[in-house]
């Protein structure tokens, strides 16, 4: 194993989770966005304003994405573990 195949694992697995994390971190950024402008518009200074909507719309991506996250983590998976069988480690 060189260094070009470790590498080559290491980017592999941040794109992996760059695409499972990234959605519901983005959905969380955008309605903490849009309630915080609200706020700002209706001079609302409630701290604990913005956790409702981001639980419900934190959720809702969840369980929208998780078929497609479930994928993406399966071929993580099998990918590393035919690079095992490649190398001899079966």
């Amino acid at each position: 194993m060189n260094d070009t195949v470790i590498i080559d694992i290491g980017r592999e697995a941040f794109i992996t989770i760059l695409k499972v994390g990234g959605p519901i971190l983005f959905v969380g950024l955008i309605i903490g966005l849009v309630v915080s402008i609200f706020q700002t518009i209706t001079s609302i200074q409630e701290q604990t304003l913005t956790f409702i909507p981001k639980i419900f719309g934190i959720f809702t991506a969840l369980l929208l994405m998780l078929p497609f996250m479930i994928h993406q983590i399966l071929a993580l998976g099998n990918s590393m573990f035919d690079r095992l069988i490649a190398l001899g480690f079966s």
